[in-house]
């Protein structure tokens, strides 16, 4: 491990946490990115995590160079919960970064700093260098009992909702996917993706102005309509309500579920709950096991899952809990997956102008 931070104390802080893991060893430091480029070639290492904002050189520059002379070295971008600060780090995503975790921030204590660094860091280097997750952030198993892939006889006549759930690589996953999805969409869209608070207010501004789709960071009463994609913001599980004949949402405080709020199983089973079987989910590259549980459900719901394949995906844990179950009906590269949705979407309804890429 590298670890490139400006400040001495968070450098000595990534370190230690780091280094409690006997799985981990951090090989050096640096305090900016010029730095950090001449000890990534003097000391090979397997990750590294980079400070977004830096003297000398930052980390959207140190990044880029990165990319271009190790395009699959892990880097893990070290954040503040401020709005410059994730939007350099949305910045960052886009520019070929693995993942992030947010600084701690009014934790109180050292002793409550390092947990917060070491719950979110150290099981996304694990996952990104391929190894075993540390257990405390293991998330709970899938069902016990694999299902049968389903036939097609078996998939809904129509589905009136989709629903998307990610984690590690979700923001490029979800940048690429919303855009090829065309305005006239039949169907509302409900994704939760793990990310703070702030961070998914920017990315769903993103995600609007990169798509023909109305996207936005949903708010407690909004109501699900065709065309409409609503991202569960950072840090409230995303739970709906029907009634009266519309299906609102319901943002919720409940504990998190798979060490996450929003945890996409809680909008799995929100959506099995207000449209039943007349569900298309899916699920994009992510560490973990959030949303197997919640396929389980929607699987026995009558419901239908697509999965993205390992190939293209940042992290297998996610979609691979869920497909390794059982549950997948399709398991599919990143850019297939577009033409796969909208073909779901056709079926049961009146031909219309319905297209993948028709976005513009």
């Amino acid at each position: 491990m590298l670890v490139v931070d400006d400040s001495v104390v968070v450098r000595r802080l990534v370190t230690s946490v780091l280094e409690s893991d006997p799985g981990i060893r951090v090989a050096g430091t640096a305090a900016n990115g010029s730095i950090a480029l001449s000890k990534v070639q003097q000391l090979a290492p397997d990750a590294v995590t980079l400070d977004v904002e830096m003297p000398v050189m930052d980390g959207l520059a140190t990044l880029k160079e990165l990319r271009r002379t190790h395009p699959r070295l892990p880097v893990v971008m070290f954040s503040t919960l401020t709005e410059r600060a994730a939007t350099a780090t949305l910045d960052a995503l886009a520019l070929g970064a693995s993942d992030y975790v947010t600084k701690p921030a009014n934790v109180g204590s050292v002793q409550a700093g390092m947990a917060s660094v070491r719950d979110q860091l150290i099981p996304k280097i694990k996952a990104l260098c391929g190894q075993r997750a540390a257990p405390a952030a293991v998330a709970a198993p899938a069902p016990a009992v694999p299902h049968p892939a389903a036939p097609a006889g078996d998939l809904p006549a129509r589905v009136d909702v989709l629903a998307v759930g990610a984690s590690t690589g979700g923001p490029d996953a979800l940048a690429a996917l919303l855009p090829q999805l065309p305005a006239d969409l039949p169907v509302p869209v409900v994704v939760t993706q793990h990310m703070p608070p702030v961070f998914t207010r920017l990315f769903a501004q993103r995600l609007d102005t990169a798509s023909a789709l109305a996207v936005k960071e949903a708010e407690d009463g909004d109501v699900l309509q065709p065309g409409l994609v609503l991202l569960a913001p950072g840090d409230r599980h995303l739970d709906l309500e029907a009634a009266g004949g519309q299906v609102r949402v319901r943002l919720s405080t409940a504990p998190p579920e798979n060490y996450c709020r929003p945890a996409v199983d809680v909008m799995f089973r929100a959506v099995a709950s207000a449209y039943g079987g007349r569900v298309l989910a899916v699920v994009l590259t992510g560490m973990g096991q959030d949303g197997a549980r919640g396929a389980d459900v929607l699987r026995r719901a009558g419901a239908e899952v697509l999965v993205q394949d390992a190939a293209t995906s940042v992290v297998w844990g996610m979609p691979g809990a869920v497909a390794t179950a059982g549950l997948a009906h399709r398991v599919l590269p990143l850019p297939a997956v577009a033409a796969d949705v909208v073909s779901v979407l056709r079926r049961g309804r009146a031909p219309q102008r319905l297209t993948a890429g028709s976005a513009s």
